[in-house]
């Protein structure tokens, strides 16, 4: 099998990421800081519908239990599950980034493994509109931690209200 040629591959990874409605990062393939997708983001009702369902067997809050989190975490991991180029180009103060992507895997590391991990500290996941923080938390569940919250906002009106941004 041949080797992808690495402009091919780069037109074909933002391509999908794109479709997907992630925020490509030109600076990924040596370019300009990240820019934002333009547009609707577009897919079947059937992904929301799923979401939606999902989200009915996680816990949540909204933007104001969030930030009451950021401004006093008490021991809390502020997890954002954005891709890297999305929260290089903006963040919550004191979250940590682990794309979705790489959740299962990288969580550990970042709560102490391979010392024992506590299961149950709370986590509350946050993404740019609330989609991917529930599909995330739900993901945490399913590995066994007990303690994990969706942020269901808008990372663009949390912006817009002047809550912190770094």
């Amino acid at each position: 099998m041949r080797p992808v040629p690495t402009i091919l591959m780069s037109l074909l990874l933002t391509a999908a990421m794109t479709a997907v409605g992630v925020m490509v990062s030109p600076a990924a393939f040596g370019a300009s800081p990240p820019v934002p997708v333009a547009g609707p983001m577009t897919w079947p009702d059937s992904v929301n519908q799923f979401v939606a369902q999902v989200r009915m067997t996680v816990r949540t809050t909204d933007m104001e239990g969030y930030l009451v989190a950021v401004n006093n975490p008490n021991g809390a991991l502020l997890l954002d599950v954005r891709e890297d180029a999305e929260f290089r180009s903006g963040h919550v103060p004191g979250a940590v980034n682990i794309p979705r992507g790489l959740l299962e895997f990288r969580i550990w590391t970042q709560l102490g493994y391979p010392k024992e991990v506590n299961m149950e500290r709370k986590i509350f996941v946050q993404c740019q509109t609330g989609s991917r923080a529930t599909l995330a938390t739900k993901q945490l569940q399913d590995i066994g931690f007990t303690n994990a919250t969706a942020v269901i906002m808008s990372f663009e009106e949390w912006q817009q209200k002047g809550n912190p941004v770094l």
